[in-house]
């Protein structure tokens, strides 16, 4: 095991991601910035500059990457190049942005209560299917031909070959708003974590997950004997063994067997948040970013810098 830091710099980091078979990690960031490193080398190898804060982003593969803006607009980059163009555009800020390898798909969502789906092997310019939801979505997954979204403490899931409805009616796993979720085709579930510092992992086999899916209370702080509940802002899934990584509010992440239920590893705290965690593609290593915040004046906590780290694995 070992931690280096990757990256620091003012204001906020929104998503961490690694490439689909290398090293390089791309890192959204509320300064509008979109970066490009190389974690074997720790060194920055693309920063890329729109005109929106950036709320999400993916790689479609090792040269093209995506990014959701807070000004609705879905941004495709050439990560040789630095070159950028619009793929399309939603009603209100994008906050989630999902690359299905399976279809070659760019999935979307936004608090205008839609879901888009692109065709990215074309100039997009309209999504080539749309959902509309009830509400806004607060997470979204993509495993297989599948879609998993959240909407307050709900599961809903979707097959893109046939978008007229979910296949699964709601799922609400935890009591109280839901903040991420992670499918993992490994598992065929997903995990997900709430406001309140609980953890669902679910299977999508009903008898499966009657045998193995549970609910724990993973982040519970003790202050003055008094449990204080932490908010769940990250889940990171291995992608070949039955673990994953879970991130809070107060820095702390903890790494958990999903069949055995135990706990195996909590890493050392980080200075702030853990606001996003990702696995490179061999599960070797573990990108964390950490947002570091302040009480401003006025009683606000404000963002006043970020960290990026690099946790290295047992095999």
């Amino acid at each position: 095991m070992g931690r280096r830091g990757l990256a620091a710099g003012a204001g906020a980091v929104s998503r961490v991601r690694f490439a689909p078979s290398s090293n390089n990690l791309i890192v959204s960031s509320w300064d509008s910035g979109l970066r490009l490193y190389d974690a074997n080398s720790s060194t920055l190898r693309l920063e890329a500059n729109s005109e929106a804060a950036l709320l999400d982003c993916c790689f479609k593969d090792e040269f093209v990457a995506f990014a959701g803006a807070s000004d609705g607009s879905i941004i495709r980059y050439d990560l040789h190049s630095g070159a950028q163009d619009n793929v399309g555009l939603h009603d209100d800020l994008v906050a989630s942005t999902e690359f299905s390898q399976t279809t070659s798909q760019l999935i979307t969502s936004s608090l205008d209560k839609k879901l888009f789906l692109w065709d990215t092997n074309t100039r997009c310019v309209n999504p080539n299917s749309t959902l509309m939801l009830d509400s806004v979505v607060g997470s979204l997954s993509v495993c297989g031909m599948y879609i998993l979204v959240t909407v307050e403490r709900d599961v809903y899931w979707y097959d893109m070959r046939n978008l007229t409805g979910p296949i699964k009616a709601k799922d609400s796993p935890l009591k109280h708003h839901i903040r991420c979720l992670h499918a993992s085709e490994q598992w065929k579930g997903y995990a997900a974590g709430s406001m309140d510092g609980t953890v669902a992992l679910k299977y999508f086999d009903h008898e499966v997950d009657n045998e193995k899916g549970y609910i724990f209370r993973c982040h519970p702080r003790s202050e003055d004997g008094t449990s204080s509940l932490v908010p769940i802002n990250s889940i990171a899934v291995h992608p070949f063994k039955q673990t994953f990584v879970t991130g809070d509010n107060e820095g702390y992440a903890i790494v958990w067997d999903a069949l055995s239920k135990k706990k195996l590893l909590e890493f050392p705290s980080y200075s702030g948040s853990v606001v996003s965690m990702a696995y490179n593609h061999s599960g070797q290593l573990l990108a964390v970013a950490s947002n570091c915040t302040h009480q401003g004046a006025d009683g606000v906590m404000e963002v006043e810098g970020h960290q990026i780290y690099i946790e290295t694995t047992r095999n």
